[in-house]
């Protein structure tokens, strides 16, 4: 299928059913977005868990309690049907990954969209930073640091990471870039060594394909929306739902835009 014109046009098709893959690589400089869906219960400590750790959870939309319609600028979607695919846990347990979660919606679900770091990749690529990514697929490789996240009430856990390897004579420029973009998790959290993250092998990674490290790069490491995954299924709600890796909300607005 050919990539579609618009975003609106896009999460068309998801709620259609016709796109069910990832929306890495797709549309760029449009602002796409992590899922989180939580009981009303939940949703003060994850947003005083997000305001704490801005970098990995940097909040552009809630909902309201009940309503799964997001309304922010020209971006007015369903919740339920506009991302391709989605996780969902119950009492802790991965119980389902649906492509549609309207059966899963409750009158108590309040929805949060978080900054993502494809967001950035679009404007990267246009400042001459090339992107690298596995032969197979567009998601950057993705690991759990042994760096622990600020709580909040029932949420703590560990600071998950994206990871690019970059031509040396281009760190700073994508330090610069990406620091533009807090909805995109901004500036890189480390550089170099993996070590300092307690990663013992970029080879494998706990989510995402294996990375390409070609000679000369140098792996750059910035904050990541899977950290909320690892977060909220702990924090003994009833249920939580979030996107599949890789598979997101976009906005109908660019990502140097206000919406």
């Amino acid at each position: 299928m050919s990539a579609p014109a618009s975003p609106r046009e896009l999460r068309r098709l998801i709620a259609a059913g016709s796109w069910t893959g990832p929306t890495a690589g797709v549309l760029d400089g449009y602002q796409q977005a992590n899922l989180a869906v939580v009981p009303r219960e939940l949703a003060f400590d994850f947003l005083l868990y997000c305001n704490r750790n801005p970098k990995p959870c940097p909040v552009i939309a809630v909902t309201d309690p009940g309503d799964p319609v997001i309304r922010l600028g020209r971006t007015e979607a369903d919740l339920r049907t506009t991302l391709p695919r989605y996780r969902v846990w119950q009492r802790g347990e991965l119980v389902a990954e649906p492509t549609d979660i309207t059966a899963y919606w409750r009158d108590d679900s309040v929805g949060f969209l978080l900054g993502c770091s494809h967001t950035w990749e679009g404007p990267l690529r246009t400042a001459g930073v090339p992107v690298p990514h596995a032969a197979d697929s567009m998601a950057p490789p993705v690991y759990v640091t042994d760096r622990p996240t600020h709580p909040a009430g029932r949420l703590s856990g560990p600071l998950v990471v994206s990871m690019r390897a970059l031509p040396s004579h281009l760190v700073a420029r994508a330090v610069e870039v990406t620091s533009r973009y807090p909805t995109g998790h901004g500036a890189p959290v480390h550089i170099g060594d993996p070590a300092g993250l307690g990663i013992a092998d970029l080879s494998t990674p706990d989510f995402g394909p294996p990375p390409r490290l070609e000679p000369g790069t140098v792996p750059m490491f910035w904050a990541c929306g899977v950290t909320p995954q690892l977060v909220l299924p702990d924090s003994g709600a009833e249920y939580v739902i979030t996107h599949y890796a890789g598979h997101m909300f976009i906005f109908d607005h660019h990502v140097d835009e206000t919406p």
